[in-house]
Parts: C-alpha cells; structure tokens; sequence
C-alpha cells in the first residue's frame, strides 16, 4: 500500500511504490519484495569495489564518446562516493537474490544515476547511461575478483606477516627450552619450544604463498563479456579500458581475462581462493588447539605455558581463566571452513554460460578474508605476544619422559629399550636410572646418549 509521500517508479515490468527518501528504484524496491531472506547485505568490500567499477566504466565510456563527457564525470563522481561507503543505506537488497547479483547491480545503478541526475540538474539512467557496455553477468564476477583481490592484498596477506613474525621472535626468545614433543598426544621425544614455533610461522608463511600464487587469476578480470561473454553491446575496447582504470585506482595490477567466456560460466578462481583460505583456517586451529592444550591446567593439565589473563573464564568458579583468544579463533576458523563449502557448492552452478550463485560466493569470499585477517592479529597480539613458559614444568616432565630410551636404539636395541620404557614409567622412575640398572651403559654414556638438549638436533647418539 503506497503512503502519501511515497514515490512511484517505474520499470520494464511497470510502476511499483518506492519510499520517500530512498536514492533507489523500482527494480531495487522489487528485490526488497521479493527475497526477504536474512537481512544480510553485501559485504562492504565488494560494495566498494562495484563503486569503482561503475566509476571505471563512466571514466571508459567517456574516453570512447560513448557518453557525454559531464555525464560520465556525473557518474564517476556518484560511484566513487557510493564506494567510499557514504551511501550504504541505500543499498539493502538481500545477499539472498537473484543468482547473477542483477538486483545488486540494478540497486548501484539506480542509486548512482539518481546521485548523478541529481548533480547535473538532468535525467540519468541507470541502465542506458551508468549500465552501459556492461550486464550484471560480468559485472558481479568482476566485483567478487576486485574485493577479493584488494581484501587479500590490503588485509590478509599483511595480517598473516603480522603474525609469522610474532610467532618468530618468540620462537628465537624460546630456542633453548628443551620440552617433550607428543605424537598422538602421546610423550615422543624431545623438541625445543623454539623448533615447534617455527612450524607455526612456516604454516602461517605458506598460507600467504599460496594467496599469493592465487592472486594472479584472481586479478584477471572478465569484464567486457557482457551477456554471455560474446561482449554484446560492449565497445571491443571498453574492457581492456574498465582494466586500466581499476589498477590506476586500487595500485593493483589488474588485468582481462584471456578468456571471458570461461569468467561468467565459472567460479573456479573463487573456489581455489576458498581453498586456500580454508588452508590458511586448518592452519590456525592447529596452532589455536595446540596453545589450548600447552595452556591447560593449570594443574591438572599440561601447564606449559600461561596464555594472558584477558577475562574471568566462568560465571560460578571464581578465579577460573580460560583461553579465549586461541577459542574465539578456531570459532573463526569453523566458519571460513563452513564458508568453503558454501562457496564449493556455490561454484558448481554454473548452468551453460552463467554461474547463478554469484551473491553468496561474494558473501562467503569476503567474510572469510575479514575474520581470518582479525583473527590472524588478534592471535599475534593477544595471545602469542604475551604468553609465558613454565620452564620448571617443563623441564620435570621432560625428565621422566619415558620416550628418551629412543636414543638407546643404536646402544641396546628396540626391545631392551622398550623393557626399559615399560619398566620407567611403571615404577614411576627416569629413564638414567633404570638404564644403569638394566644395561652396562656408563653413566656417563647414559647422560651423553639421553642428554635432551643434543636430541633435539637429530642424528645418532652412538655409542663410544
């Protein structure tokens, strides 16, 4: 039921009601009416990067007479300030829509051509002026490649260094503390805590290689594919222009797909950038998982480390400290794997010559990117950054560690050394004194041989 002070707009379809106030129109108030889905909206930058690109396809249109030279800068003006987030209101449509983002692409053009209406005191239309030489079929893809590949390039790839290079000053602070490495939770023999840091920053490290070797498909973009990818109604070099403009703007080097075809019928990039992100995801939780275990107790548990207090950690046991830095994580770590399965799922459909579940993999792409990036500093600072060794538990639990009668191997074999483990841990004793008692190893071969410090440097301990 239309109000007194709205507004009628009107479509293809015919006129439909649209609120006083909004900068929209009538295809934009029909997507309001026809997904009210979450209430979840486009992610902020993929916002951005579809105001840049509607900026970079004024700026193209106006190079190539294709638009009046004030029409364009009208426009361009209106989609920089669209980008830029000041008009984010304005832009409700459903994440949950159309499967091409047309509803999305169709809400900036009418936002940008009443804006730009607005500046040049005359009529600009969303689809023959802010539309030109583009179909919302290569337009989302284009902005899902722009906002990931500025999110990953301003965001994540700077977040993950962050954090390898807090893990490697602990890691060089830590590279004399000898403790008991575990395989499957078991006690196995011994590694520095230095050793067992530098797998985390070699793990985080990877994961921004592998963004990085993502990144150049991720930055060809399939602009000027128009419809199907034939370049319909698009200047032969309205792409290549669209292109150039982006890298000016973002400091990216971006590039056109070689192959525009395959850039609206397929998602693969979007899913192996999803891959990798989920990568980078099973990583962290490794670490999150090993800090929680390090961490526990504190007397009941490992207690090797002492992760900051940051917050009480129970409502009815007083004094109770948990580690919710390493938990807020892996809870990060469970939707960005949950998001790749979306994206998986999402990056199937592509029927013939469109994919039809662009919105959610633009969804899905950059709230993975964001967390992880929060969550990647959030551990640097709040947890790696700031946790203590308990060397004296360490070192106690180091020495009746029942695995050090490996080094024996080569001395006494591996089923004395066995009798000798069982016979350790049964009488709750160390491995030096059931040796001596079990072998004619000296001890003074005994303390070479099972000195846990050399064992961390690999090798035989042979016997002299």
């Amino acid at each position: 039921m239309q109000k007194d002070n709205d507004r009628t707009a009107h479509d293809s379809i015919g006129d439909v009601s649209v609120p006083a106030g909004v900068f929209y129109g009538a295809q934009t108030q029909r997507a309001l009416q026809n997904f009210p889905v979450s209430g979840l909206r486009m992610p902020r930058a993929f916002i951005e990067a579809l105001g840049m690109v509607k900026a970079a396809a004024a700026m193209a249109n106006g190079e190539l007479g294709l638009l009046e030279r004030d029409v364009a800068d009208a426009i361009g003006i209106a989609a920089m300030q669209l980008s830029t987030g000041l008009y984010d209101e304005h832009m409700p449509v459903d994440v949950f829509q159309t499967g091409s983002g047309t509803s999305t692409n169709m809400n900036a053009n009418e936002v940008i051509a009443w804006l730009a209406s607005q500046r040049l005191g005359r009529p600009v239309h969303p689809n023959d002026h802010v539309n030109l030489c583009q179909s919302s079929n290569d337009v989302i893809p284009t902005c899902i490649q722009v906002s990931g590949g500025t999110q990953v390039i301003r965001d994540l790839i700077p977040a993950l260094r962050h954090l390898a290079d807090r893990i490697d000053r602990r890691r060089t602070e830590f590279h004399d503390v000898t403790k008991t490495g575990r395989t499957h939770l078991m006690d196995a023999m011994p590694i520095t805590l230095g050793q067992e840091l530098s797998a985390w920053a070699a793990q985080v490290r990877l994961g921004g290689e592998r963004l990085q070797a993502v990144l150049e498909r991720l930055c060809a973009l399939p602009i000027g594919g128009t419809a199907v990818g034939t370049g319909i109604n698009s200047h032969p070099e309205f792409g290549a222009r669209v292109v150039s403009a982006l890298s000016a703007m973002s400091g990216i080097g971006f590039t056109q797909k070689d192959n525009l075809f395959e850039g609206l019928s397929a998602q693969d990039t979007s899913v192996e950038l999803s891959g990798q992100l989920k990568t980078i995801a099973v990583s962290l939780m490794k670490m999150c998982n090993d800090l929680r275990w390090m961490n526990s107790g504190p007397l009941a548990g490992l207690g090797e480390i002492s992760l900051p207090e940051l917050q009480p950690g129970s409502s009815i046991m007083p004094g109770k400290v948990n580690p919710v830095i390493p938990e807020a994580v892996c809870m990060v770590c469970a939707q960005v794997i949950g998001n790749d399965a979306t994206v998986t799922v999402a990056g199937q459909s592509g029927n013939f010559q469109l994919n039809v579940m662009l919105p959610v993999i633009a969804y899905n792409l950059s709230q993975s990117i964001e967390i992880l990036a929060n969550a990647a500093r959030l551990l640097a600072d709040r947890a790696i950054a700031g946790f203590t060794v308990n060397r004296a538990r360490i070192g106690a639990t180091l020495e009746r560690n029942p695995m050090l009668v490996t080094a024996l191997n080569t001395a006494i074999g591996y089923e004395q050394g066995a009798r000798i483990a069982k016979a350790a841990y049964a009488e709750n004793r160390s491995i030096m004194e059931v040796a001596l008692r079990m072998t004619d190893l000296s001890e003074q071969e005994l303390r070479r041989m099972l000195d846990p410090d050399a064992l961390t440097r690999g090798g035989i301990p042979a016997r002299r």
